[in-house]
């Protein structure tokens, strides 16, 4: 299986998930900013809420995706209040055609003070733990 690992953030959570979500797969985290160019059958895209919705560039990025080049996306991240970015993400997957693995990570996020430290230790080997199972299944 071949993997690739996206990431939105404007406070460097998702960044640290997508970090440790990247080396567990063999592959390098990159921003939203450096499109997949090479065939995947995995693109984890790591995500938050950012007033109440995922961001423009979140939607923009998984817009611009090639069903040809992208198997399935894989949701991931975090956020301070909200849950899952799921729904809001597979929205935009569905308007390219691209597929959306059914099992997604999340944990808490700090921001301004809300969840001190999170994600923390603990949050980071989770989202170790799904990758890698992912990349066994």
């Amino acid at each position: 299986m071949t993997f690739a690992v996206r990431y939105y953030t404007k406070t460097g959570n998702t960044k640290r998930l997508a970090e440790a979500v990247a080396k567990e797969l063999g592959v390098e985290a990159l921003p939203i900013s450096s499109p997949v160019e090479d065939k995947v059958d995995y693109l984890f895209l790591g995500n938050s809420y950012y007033a109440f919705n995922i961001d423009p560039e979140v939607k923009s990025f998984i817009g611009s995706l090639d069903k040809n080049k992208v198997g399935k996306i894989v949701n991931f991240g975090s956020a301070a209040m909200l849950n899952s970015t799921y729904k809001k993400v597979k929205a935009e997957a569905d308007k390219v055609g691209i597929p959306m693995l059914d099992k997604e990570f999340h944990c808490k996020g700090e921001f301004k003070g809300i969840h001190k430290g999170r994600p923390n230790d603990d949050d980071i080997k989770e989202a170790v733990k799904f990758a890698k199972s992912i990349k066994e299944a």
